[in-house]
């Protein structure tokens, strides 16, 4: 099937609010409320800096993304730039790896949801919880690409509602005093314990591993843009608000946290959200924030079913995947591709239970460097567009420059991972992947070639 009619029979049923909020939420996720709890032990204050390189580098990677989607809004995205611009190759590894990266992403959320909902009522078993949320959000995905955009919005508002009260009610407490009898905070806590930059340049570095995966997400606008209604008005808009979002959101939060607690007072487990919302004085912080990182977690498994069906539904077009796949219901959505990528999570739910913690977290490392390589390929497709192409409206400032720049950072972040037991196994299980893809591409070709 042509590439530029391949997405026709997708629905284009996502307004504007609807990609706004999907830019919002796939920017913020369980890594900000509770993820920077141990990436504060990190850096201490200096994290803030941390979050400023790698908020650059991401708006880098959305521009980016951005010219391209004007280029060609379809619902393959970034593998489907990659085929184009780089090799059929390149498309295959990328859309195979997105695949899996989310896939796994989802059957650790499906996993989370069961252990928070479990804080509320623990004679529930922690399956139960998980299954209903992969039904739900299955069912969801199911009924209309609407009814998904509908159920991202409202999950993405709960986030920045939460954030923006946690800023507001903060920044009174800093300059007024109120929550701390009377005494104003003030923004002191930011240098006064060991200065701005306790553990040097390099805690900001190894916490930049931390960050970049708390972006994780963020390149799903990408995906949602081949069911947009007005992608060349909307997408524009979304990826430049992507900026402001993570200074106020990211940064804003931080530096309320940080100025309320020193640093080294935060044990590193404990959810800094929670500790503020119970400093003010709401005794319910705890069931709050749970709620707030449930509805994260329910967000994240919600986007995983969304693109890893829309991906299996773009590679079956390419014929890098079966072609049943290449199939759209009558309500335009790609239910067989979403039904696949459900039966896959729900073995992974069942995977939870039987293989030890430390063998799961060998294969999440895939997802670890699926990230970096998807990112990377973005900035690399958009250097050969520009070669071959006159640049569009949403022209990428700074190119190749920023492309390069944006590259090198990956490069290094990657190079990062092996510095840290916990994270080196990814530099392992990746080779082992990417061999697995390099062996399926060429079946897939033989295979392709003799069915022509």
């Amino acid at each position: 099937m042509n590439k530029q009619t391949q997405n026709e029979s997708l629905a284009r049923g996502l307004s504007d609010r609807h990609i706004q909020l999907i830019a919002i939420g796939g920017a913020i996720g369980v890594g900000l409320f509770l993820g920077s709890a141990s990436a504060i032990q990190a850096a201490g204050p200096a994290l803030v800096l941390s979050y400023a390189i790698g908020g650059i580098i991401i708006f880098f990677i959305m521009r980016a993304l951005g010219e391209l989607i004007l280029y060609k809004p379809v619902s393959g995205s970034f593998s489907t730039y990659a085929a184009e611009m780089i090799g059929p190759w390149a498309g295959f590894i990328t859309g195979w790896t997105y695949w899996f990266m989310w896939v796994v992403t989802g059957m650790a959320e499906i996993t989370a949801v069961g252990i928070y909902v479990n804080t509320w009522f623990p004679d529930i078993p922690q399956w139960i919880p998980a299954l209903i949320a992969l039904v739900a959000v299955y069912l969801v995905n199911l009924i209309a690409v609407k009814a998904f955009g509908e159920v991202e919005f409202w999950f993405a508002l709960i986030k920045v509602a939460t954030i923006l009260v946690l800023i507001v009610v903060g920044l009174v407490m800093i300059t007024t005093g109120w929550g701390n009898n009377g005494e104003a905070v003030g923004f002191s806590n930011l240098w006064e314990h060991g200065g701005f930059m306790p553990k040097g340049i390099t805690g900001v570095l190894f916490a930049l591993q931390m960050v970049m995966f708390a972006f994780l997400g963020v390149e799903m606008v990408g995906i949602a843009a081949g069911e947009a209604q007005n992608p060349e008005k909307t997408i524009p808009s979304a990826v430049n608000k992507i900026i402001w979002r993570i200074l106020i959101f990211y940064i804003g939060a931080l530096i309320v946290i940080l100025s309320l607690y020193p640093w080294n007072q935060l044990d590193g487990k404990t959810s800094p959200f929670v500790l503020t919302f119970a400093k003010i004085g709401i005794p319910a912080a705890a069931s709050i924030i749970n709620f707030v990182i449930l509805t994260a977690a329910l967000s994240s498994c919600n986007s995983g079913i969304f693109s890893t069906g829309r991906m299996l539904y773009t590679l079956a077009g390419q014929n890098h995947a079966p072609q049943a796949l290449h199939y759209v219901s009558r309500r335009q959505v790609p239910s067989r591709g979403i039904t696949v990528s459900a039966i896959v999570l729900l073995f992974g739910v069942v995977l939870n239970y039987f293989i030890p913690e430390k063998a799961f977290t060998y294969i999440t490392s895939v997802a670890t460097f699926g990230a970096l390589w998807v990112w990377g390929i973005i900035l690399y497709a958009h250097i050969k567009f520009r070669k071959k192409h006159q640049p569009t409206s949403f022209k990428m400032p700074g190119t190749p420059w920023t492309n390069w720049i944006g590259i090198i950072f990956l490069i290094g972040v990657g190079a990062l991972l092996s510095l840290e037991e916990s994270t080196r196994i990814a530099l392992y299980v990746a080779p082992i992947w990417f061999g697995i893809l390099a062996l399926s591409y060429q079946l897939v070709r033989r295979y392709n070639k003799n069915d022509a």
